[in-house]
């Protein structure tokens, strides 16, 4: 059974940076990508950023870019998501997801993924 535990969430004021973690287990970490996403309530949940623990390929959501970085930590089966410059419109439910296999096409949608967690929350005041 895959259990993915994520951390870190809380309050910023905008401007601000959050780092996330999301701790896997139960499965073999190298094999499969790895993925954070967010939902605010009434809305679809949406790609944030995704990363191949076996290549470290990584892709990120327009909204992100440049703001965003996701990284891996394959000794301590950990990828993270650090986020800076952080803005209201990033207030949202963050979720970590391990897919099914490495890197398949389309590395944000939300159906290549198995595996999620519990989410963390994340709010930027303005």
């Amino acid at each position: 059974q895959v259990q993915l535990v994520e951390s870190g969430g809380g309050s910023v004021q905008a401007g601000g940076s959050l780092k996330l973690a999301c701790l896997a287990s139960g499965h073999t970490y190298s094999r499969q990508s790895m993925a954070w996403f967010r939902q605010v309530p009434g809305k679809e949940r949406e790609g944030v950023a995704a990363i191949s623990v076996r290549s470290g390929t990584t892709d990120y959501a327009d909204f992100v870019k440049g703001r965003f970085t996701i990284d891996q930590d394959s000794a301590k089966n950990t990828v993270y998501l650090q986020m800076n410059s952080l803005k209201p419109e990033d207030t949202a439910m963050y979720y970590c997801a391990a897919a099914r296999a490495d890197w398949l096409p389309g590395p944000l949608r939300h159906d290549n993924y198995l595996y999620w967690g519990q989410g963390t929350q994340v709010t930027v005041s303005s």
